[in-house]
C-alpha cells in the first residue's frame, strides 16, 4: 500500500513539473513571436537593451505620432481618389444628358459641361474669324449689310432710333451707356499697359479719344473701332475690339397650361356706338366662338347713348349665350385712367389676368394666348407693340376702292407704323396691379396714365415684357384734339394726329399733289402731240 501511494506521488510530481515545462515552453513561444523585429519598424515599451524611463515615452510617442499621420495622409489620397470617380462619373452622366438632349433638339442643357477653357477660347477666336474684323464677307444684296453706329464721348448717332425717334442723342439706355464706356476704357487700359507705352510717354486718358464706330452682327458679337490720339500732329492711334457672343444655352424649360386661365378685358367707354358695334363683332368672333375664356368689363361714363351700348351687350348675350360680362356706369367727364381701375377693382373673384383695351382695338385669339403666356402674377406684365393702321381713305385712294377690314389688316410699311410710343394696351394680373397703386386718377381725359403706369411697373422688380405683335391692332379714326386738355396732352394727341394718317412717302404725295397732276398733264400732252 505503502510503495503504491510513493509511486503515485511520483507520478504526479512529474506531471506537474511536464506541466510546468510546458507552461515555459509556451511562454518562451509566445515572446518569441511578439518580440518586434526591429527597433524602428513596430512600436512597442522600451525594451532592456534600449532607452528607459522618460526618453523611451518620448520616442515611443513620436512613433506613435508618425503613425498616425501616415495614417490621414493615406485617409485624404482614399478621399481625393473617391472625389476624383465621383467626378469622372458625374461628367459621364452630364455628357450621356446632354447627347440625349441634343439628339432630341433640346440643344444645351443647364447642367451641360463647360467648355474647358482651351476649347472654349478656341470658340471665342472662331467667333473673331467668322466676323467681319480682318476681312469682308460676300453679302448677297444691300440689305444684307450690317451698318455701324458711330459715336463720342457725349452722343451715339445711330441708324435705328428707337422711341426717342432722334438721329444722335445722349445714350439713354444703361446697358448701351455701360457698353461703350466699357470698351473706352479696355481700350484705355491696353494703350497704356507698359507693353504699349514708353517711359516717357504721356499717359492716355478719355480726353485722347476723338470717336468709335461700333455694329453688332447678332449672331458673332459686336465690334468696335476706337481712334485716339496720336503722339503727333496727323497721328493717331487705333485700336480694334471684340466682344465675342458665347453658345447659345437654355435657361429654363417648362410645361403651361393656360386652359383654364381667364382674361376680364377692361374697356372704357363714353358715347361712340358705331365703335362698340364694330368692337363687339370681333370680341363676339375671336373671344365667345374661338377663345371662350374671356369675361368683358365696360365702363361707361355718363348716361347719353348708355341705352344703346346696353343693348348690343344684351343683344350679343342672347345670340351667343354669352353671360360673363359686367356692365358699370359712371358719372362724370370721360377719364381713361378711372376707367380702368373701377372695372380692375370691381372685380371679386379669384387672381384674375386684365387685358386694358380700348374700343377701336382689333385683335385675334392668337394675341389671347400670347397675352397669357407673356404674364406671370408678382414676375410679369406684357406691354404688346400693337400695329397702328393709317387712313385707308389715303392709302387706297379713295372710299370706294376700301377694301374690307380683314384685308385691311395687314403690317406693311404703306397700311400703318408699330405704335411703339403708345402704353395704353396691357395684360397683367389684378394682383399686380393693385399692389403697384393702379393708375394716377388726378389725370383727366387723353393720355398720360398709362405712360404713368408703365413708369411705375419700370421701377419695380417685375420684368417688363415689351414686344411687336401680330394679332393686335389699332383702327384707324378721326382724332380730335380738344381745347380741354392741357398744352402737353394737346401736343401728344397732335403729334398722334399727324402719324395716324400716313406714311412719310405718301404724305408727300398729298402735299405735292399738285406738282404731279401737272407733271401727268404734261405727259398727257406730249404723248397726244406725238401720236398726231
Amino acid at each position: 500500500m505503502t510503495m503504491v501511494r510513493r509511486g503515485l506521488l511520483a507520478w504526479i510530481s512529474r506531471v506537474v513539473v511536464l506541466l510546468v515545462l510546458l507552461c515555459c515552453a509556451v511562454s518562451v513561444l509566445y515572446m518569441l513571436a511578439c518580440t518586434p523585429k526591429g527597433n524602428e519598424e513596430q512600436l512597442g515599451l522600451p525594451r532592456a537593451n534600449g532607452p528607459t524611463g522618460k526618453e523611451g515615452y518620448q520616442a515611443a510617442l513620436q512613433e506613435w505620432e508618425e503613425q498616425h499621420r501616415n495614417y490621414i495622409s493615406s485617409l485624404k489620397r482614399q478621399i481625393a481618389q473617391l472625389k476624383e470617380e465621383l467626378q469622372e462619373r458625374s461628367e459621364q452622366l452630364r455628357n450621356a444628358q446632354y447627347q440625349a438632349s441634343d439628339a432630341a433638339g433640346l440643344g444645351p442643357e443647364p447642367g451641360a459641361p463647360e467648355k474647358t477653357q482651351a476649347d472654349l477660347l478656341a470658340f471665342l477666336h472662331s467667333q473673331v474669324d467668322k466676323a467681319e474684323v480682318h476681312a469682308g464677307v460676300k453679302l448677297a444684296t444691300e440689305y444684307a449689310a450690317v451698318p455701324f453706329d458711330s459715336f463720342t464721348l457725349q452722343k451715339v448717332y445711330q441708324l435705328e432710333m428707337g422711341l426717342t425717334r432722334h438721329p444722335e442723342e445722349k445714350p439713354v439706355r444703361k446697358d448701351k451707356r455701360d457698353e461703350l464706356v466699357e470698351a473706352i476704357e479696355s481700350a484705355l487700359e491696353t494703350l497704356n499697359s507698359p507693353a504699349e507705352n514708353s517711359p516717357n510717354q504721356h499717359p492716355y486718358t478719355a480726353s485722347d479719344f476723338i470717336e468709335g464706330i461700333y455694329r453688332t452682327e447678332k449672331d458673332k458679337g459686336t465690334l468696335y473701332e476706337l481712334t485716339f490720339k496720336g503722339d503727333h500732329k496727323h497721328e493717331f492711334r487705333r485700336l480694334v475690339l471684340f466682344r465675342p457672343f458665347g453658345p447659345i444655352m437654355k435657361v429654363k424649360k417648362e410645361k403651361l397650361n393656360m386652359a383654364n386661365t381667364l382674361i376680364n378685358i377692361i374697356v372704357p367707354l363714353a358715347k361712340r356706338v358705331d365703335k362698340f358695334r364694330q368692337f363687339m363683332q370681333n370680341f363676339r368672333e375671336t373671344c365667345i366662338q374661338q377663345d371662350g375664356r374671356i369675361h368683358l368689363t365696360v365702363v361707361y361714363f355718363g348716361k347719353e347713348e348708355m341705352n344703346e351700348v346696353k343693348g348690343i351687350l344684351e343683344n350679343t348675350s342672347r345670340a351667343a349665350n354669352f353671360r360673363n360680362f359686367t356692365f358699370i356706369q359712371l358719372n362724370g367727364e370721360f377719364s381713361r385712367g378711372k376707367g380702368l381701375d373701377v372695372g380692375a377693382r370691381f372685380w371679386k373673384g379669384s387672381n384674375v389676368l386684365l387685358f386694358f383695351c380700348d374700343v377701336d382695338i382689333h385683335f385675334t385669339s392668337e394675341f389671347l394666348n400670347t397675352c397669357r403666356l407673356n404674364t406671370q402674377p408678382g414676375k410679369k406684365v406684357f406691354y404688346p407693340v400693337l400695329f397702328s393702321q393709317y387712313n385707308p381713305g389715303i392709302i387706297y385712294g379713295h372710299h370706294d376702292a376700301v377694301p374690307p377690314l380683314e384685308q385691311q389688316l395687314v403690317i406693311k410699311k404703306e397700311t400703318g407704323f408699330w405704335r411703339d410710343f403708345g402704353f395704353g394696351m396691357t395684360c397683367q394680373y389684378r394682383s399686380d396691379f393693385i399692389n403697384i397703386g393702379g393708375f394716377d386718377l388726378d389725370i383727366k381725359g387723353w393720355g398720360g396714365e398709362d405712360v404713368h403706369l408703365y413708369r411705375k411697373y419700370l421701377h419695380s422688380n417685375l420684368i417688363v415684357v415689351r414686344t411687336p405683335v401680330r394679332g393686335l391692332f389699332h383702327l384707324w379714326h378721326e382724332k380730335r384734339c380738344v381745347d380741354e386738355l392741357t398744352p402737353e396732352q394737346y401736343k401728344m394727341c397732335m403729334q398722334s394726329k399727324a402719324m395716324n394718317e400716313a406714311s412719310h412717302g405718301q404724305l408727300g404725295m398729298l402735299v405735292f399733289r399738285h406738282e404731279i397732276e401737272a407733271h401727268l398733264r404734261k405727259q398727257k400732252q406730249k404723248s397726244s402731240s406725238k401720236k398726231t
